[in-house]
């Protein structure tokens, strides 16, 4: 793969044989973000488990202490005081069977994130084809599925975000935007990787972190000592 310039040039900042520390990765990676944006910063980690089966799923959803800077558009598919209480709360899109025939209509998915009522799931349910591989359907696992319908949003607006498996066993997640700084980065990164640990299926044998790399949109990756990571 042929990379630009200021891509080449940020690689060299990177030593491709060593293993860092998570402080001092993340410190690389503002260094190594030269764009013009403010890029977001993200985490890759490959675990020791088999997507494939059912009892060795990894998925949750976390809370990012200091968020993730980007400004979330919320949808609720709900009805009568729920409603009510999530555009309380700020969600820019409410709304039940209606909402639905828009998204089935009209193909309309100007939203980051779905949430919905359990009572409406009969409804949405009818979405999963659409909303599924576009990582938007609503789940109790990933707390998108819930009675109190404000408290998610108000969540989801705070900067709550879900980690779940790919094919190749690896979680890819954002803890951030360069302009956070190192620190603000690691606290993220802390109680995102806190929480891969102890969502650690009881199946999972042997080494349950395989590797971590950190990296800018447009960085290279930095590899992570997955020694110094719980589990």
């Amino acid at each position: 793969m042929k990379h630009g310039k200021k891509y080449n040039e940020s690689a060299k900042l990177v030593d491709r044989e060593k293993l860092y520390d998570p402080d001092e990765a993340l410190d690389t990676a503002i260094k190594t973000a030269t764009a013009k944006f403010d890029e977001t910063v993200e985490v890759h980690v490959r675990l020791g488990v088999d997507s494939r089966h059912a009892d060795q799923q990894v998925r949750g959803a976390v809370v990012l202490p200091n968020g993730t800077g980007r400004t979330v558009r919320v949808a609720v598919f709900a009805k009568g005081d729920e409603a009510k209480a999530a555009e309380a709360a700020g969600a820019e899109i409410v709304g039940a069977e209606d909402l639905v025939a828009r998204i089935q209509g009209e193909g309309f998915m100007d939203f980051d994130v779905a949430i919905a009522a359990p009572n409406m799931m009969g409804l949405v349910g009818r979405l999963g084809k659409v909303l599924g591989p576009r990582g938007l359907m609503p789940s109790p696992k990933a707390g998108t599925v819930t009675p109190d319908v404000a408290r998610a949003v108000t969540e989801a607006k705070a900067g709550k975000i879900e980690y779940r498996l790919d094919k190749t066993n690896i979680i890819h997640c954002p803890i951030g935007k360069v302009s956070f700084g190192k620190d603000k980065l690691n606290e993220n990164f802390t109680v995102l990787l806190d929480a891969i640990v102890k969502a650690r299926p009881s199946a999972a044998k042997g080494q349950y972190i395989r590797s971590c790399v950190v990296a800018s949109t447009m960085g290279p990756g930095i590899r992570i000592n997955p020694m110094k990571l719980i589990g």
